[in-house]
């Protein structure tokens, strides 16, 4: 008999019930944290912060580290274990060696109790990681220079190991080749491993790579992986990476997780130089910029005695777009080299309109002309698909063309909405051209939306890409003028012509470099409010637009490069590695030298002017449009690896300089620093400018300041400088003393007054200058030696 009424077990259920549903339906989005905890890590264990001079990480005693390190992990264990339920958390990664902290998958409520943990220094939400993304040795001078001088490709270089974190590496490729090197995976103080995997065997480390580790636990947290391209081994599914044996990338997702990861893993395995081609996707929401969890992870790497350099992004040409920070780490800006490869239309009209396309000509080498057809005018009068760009102006789709008109024709595509958002492609584009037989395609740019950017990519038919709207409305006219029309502008023949020429040829020339339009653009700046800080970035300029670099064949990110093994890359990813391999020729010549010292030598004797002998000029917004760089174009210059083996005087700053800098920012509490870096604000500079670099940045100058740079002689005699300046507009210099001669070894102070002489000058906007120290001759290069310091100044409004 069924009993009515009130039934406890069954009330009891429908709450659990109801329970449940609502923790599922409202229950807090899982995110990656980073999080760093008192006491020192396993590199500082014991080590004074006074400066890097003397500190050595290859003489730490293995066992006294691995003890320390597994405390280190135990007590991040521990904490976890204590403060959060068991199960709610998945700890990804314990960092020990150069940063003490964790990452760990948790809600935001989670991080809020640990920040509120005693021990715990900083919780930072993990903001993602992106790619910043061979004639380029000849531009630099190399092969005649400091290439050749270091023993070219057997002896460059030698001792020096480079650490790259990217995407992975192709172990097959031909770059990567051993070429005579002895197949160990170490150095006599190098300490890497060969991690295996899918597609990476063994015998994939063979003497030049010397090292290879992928880090995905922050990728399989933040997203699911595709299986297919997300290759859980070091192997490269992506394309981008350059003997890059950190992998902390992922076709799919990238984080920062992964990156500090990897960054900790090769300051460990005893790297020199480490190269960062990734970054943040964007600035820290509630943490100045300067110190993040992954700015402190490159200050320590710093400290440690690594030369790093960093990609600035690709957000260019619009200001304060850079996403690197700090001064530990040497922001590296993309240039363009003379090499291009120039691609044409022929018409039948005889004009001839220049392109892009890494293509071969129509058949015929362009004495055949070929029927012109618009792919508006050839749509399938009878087909059933959306009448939406893509379809009817940009042939992404063959069943909204009519193939008996295109076949054996150039078709003419337009850049529209499709492409706009970034849904169409030059990948379907061809696969069309392909089904319908195309004897040709031209994309071409819409008054609607402007130029474009275009890049050389290799074409499987003959194609061209017309980025600028004046030239492709010469074709629009030649086409209309040919083309007869009826009612309702229907046509009634096809009267053009035109065929595709060879566009695979380097065509070597015309003005270099200049600056990358994409190249994220200084000021440098503190906070998602873009407020500047007093410090220049980018620091330097390199090539890295239209590089050819090694390729992986699967190409995951580019399915227009499946099969490739090398392509032509743009971003300042692909100009990064060019200085950190300058600062490892740097390094073999002086290996005494610390970081600052590589970096003031890079940028003293980087050069800003073109190959012209005029300023260094600088992409716009529109791609014809050029004006002269800045330093917030280009920092100091070009690199010129040649002249940076010997500068003369190098500007030195330490660890400590590095702290007293932090703890001099307006507006950031010592406790603040003392969260990031560990370490206490006993002493700070007067102002962010008096850290010592080869360059002098205020963003606030009000009446008069006084700034001190410290120079040391690194070369092997007695120097005797003169001092001269290009004041920026409104101010006016004095340096003390005037000129000064400098013993091998020696330092100098030189104290540089800057003085506001017109303070209605455009106030909001930064000036720039110089002041030059004139030395003598070099008596091998019978060059006179020149030491630039760049000044770039904003005066105060009460200035």
């Amino acid at each position: 008999m069924t009993r009515l009424g009130f039934n406890p077990a069954a009330w009891v259920g429908v709450v659990l019930l109801a329970s449940t549903i609502f923790r599922i339906c409202f229950a807090e989005k899982r995110e990656i944290y980073l999080a760093l905890m008192e006491g020192d890590p396993v590199a500082f264990a014991g080590v004074s912060s006074s400066h890097e001079h003397g500190f050595s990480r290859h003489n730490l005693n293995r066992e006294v580290s691995r003890a320390h390190a597994k405390r280190l992990v135990d007590s991040h264990d521990q904490l976890l274990q204590s403060v959060l339920e068991t199960g709610s958390y998945k700890k990804l990664y314990s960092f020990n060696h150069v940063i003490n902290g964790f990452s760990v998958h948790i809600t935001e409520s989670q991080a809020k109790r640990l920040r509120e943990t005693p021990g715990v220094r900083l919780v930072e939400r993990d903001r993602g990681a992106k790619l910043m993304t061979t004639y380029t040795p000849q531009f630099l001078g190399l092969h005649q220079g400091a290439w050749r001088q270091q023993g070219g490709p057997r002896n460059a270089g030698k001792g020096i190991v480079l650490g790259f974190v990217d995407t992975g590496i192709n172990p097959a490729h031909p770059s990567f080749a051993n070429a005579g090197l002895l197949p160990s995976n170490r150095t006599s103080r190098f300490s890497g491993a060969c991690e295996t995997g899918p597609l990476f065997p063994a015998i994939s480390c063979n003497g030049k790579i010397v090292s290879a580790r992928f880090f995905s636990a922050g990728a399989q947290a933040a997203s699911p992986l595709d299986p297919s391209v997300d290759i859980l081994s070091p192997f490269d599914a992506a394309g981008h990476g350059r003997i890059a044996v950190y992998k902390a990338v992922y076709p799919s997702v990238g984080t920062l997780t992964d990156v500090v990861a990897a960054i900790d893993q090769a300051v460990h395995d005893g790297v020199d130089m480490l190269s960062l081609s990734v970054g943040p996707d964007e600035a820290p929401e509630d943490t100045p910029t300067l110190l993040s969890v992954f700015d402190m992870a490159m200050l320590f790497a710093r400290r440690a005695g690594v030369f790093v350099a960093q990609a600035v992004g690709n957000n260019g040409p619009s200001p304060s777009t850079v996403l690197s920070y700090g001064p530990w780490a040497v922001g590296v800006a993309a240039a363009s080299t003379d090499r291009t490869y120039p691609a044409s239309l022929l018409l039948g009209s005889g004009q001839r309109i220049a392109g892009v396309g890494l293509s071969g000509p129509t058949l015929g080498n362009g004495a055949i002309r070929y029927k012109l057809v618009l792919a508006k005018d050839a749509i399938f009068p009878y087909g059933v698909f959306p009448r939406t760009p893509p379809y009817t102006e940009e042939c992404q789709y063959p069943q909204a063309l009519d193939p008996a008109l295109v076949l054996g024709s150039i078709v003419i595509c337009t850049f529209s909405a499709g492409f706009s958002n970034q849904t169409s492609s030059l990948t379907a584009i061809l696969n069309t051209a392909r089904s319908l037989g195309f004897a040709g395609f031209a994309l071409v740019a819409n008054p609607a939306y402007g130029n474009f950017i275009a890049e050389p990519i290799p074409f499987s038919v003959p194609g061209i890409m017309i980025p600028r709207v004046a030239d492709a409305q010469i074709l629009s006219q030649y086409y209309e003028q040919e083309t007869g029309r009826g009612q309702g502008r229907a046509w009634t023949r096809f009267g053009a012509t035109a065929a595709i020429g060879e566009g695979r040829v380097a065509s070597f020339g015309g003005r270099a470099p200049t600056v990358s339009g994409f190249s994220s653009r200084g000021p440098d700046y503190i906070d998602v409010k873009k407020t500047p800080i007093d410090v220049l970035k980018p620091d330097i300029l390199a090539p890295g637009h239209q590089v050819w670099a090694a390729w992986s064949p699967m190409s995951a990110s580019e399915p227009i490069l499946v099969g490739q093994s090398f392509a032509l890359l743009s971003g300042t990813s692909m100009a990064t590695p060019h200085v950190v391999g300058a600062a490892a020729l740097i390094k073999q010549v002086n290996p005494s030298w610390t970081p600052s010292m590589i970096a003031s030598a890079m940028l003293t004797t980087a050069t800003k002017h073109d190959n012209y002998g005029d300023l260094i000029m600088a992409e716009g917004s529109d791609i014809s449009s050029l004006s002269p760089a800045t330093p917030f174009d280009i920092g100091s210059g070009l690199l010129n690896p040649t002249s940076a083996l010997n500068p003369g005087l190098v500007f030195p700053s330490d660890y400590e300089d590095y702290i007293k800098f932090l703890c001099s920012l307006p507006k950031i509490d010592p406790s603040t620093v003392k969260a990031a870096t560990g370490e206490s604000c006993a002493g700070s500079f007067a102002y962010p400018s008096d850290l010592n670099l080869p360059s002098v940045t205020i963003s606030a100058l009000a009446r008069v300041r006084t700034v001190r740079r410290r120079v040391k002689n690194v070369s092997a005699r007695q120097l005797t400088f003169m001092v001269s300046m290009r004041p920026p507009n409104g101010t006016a210099i004095s340096v003390n003393p005037p000129w000064f001669t400098i013993d091998p070894q020696g330092v100098q102070d030189l104290d540089m007054e800057i003085r506001v002489t017109q303070a209605s000058i455009e106030l909001g906007e930064f000036r720039h200058g110089e002041v030059v120290l004139t030395g003598p001759e070099d008596p091998s290069s019978q060059i006179q030696l020149e030491v630039p310091i760049t000044f770039s100044i904003r005066v105060q409004p009460d200035g």
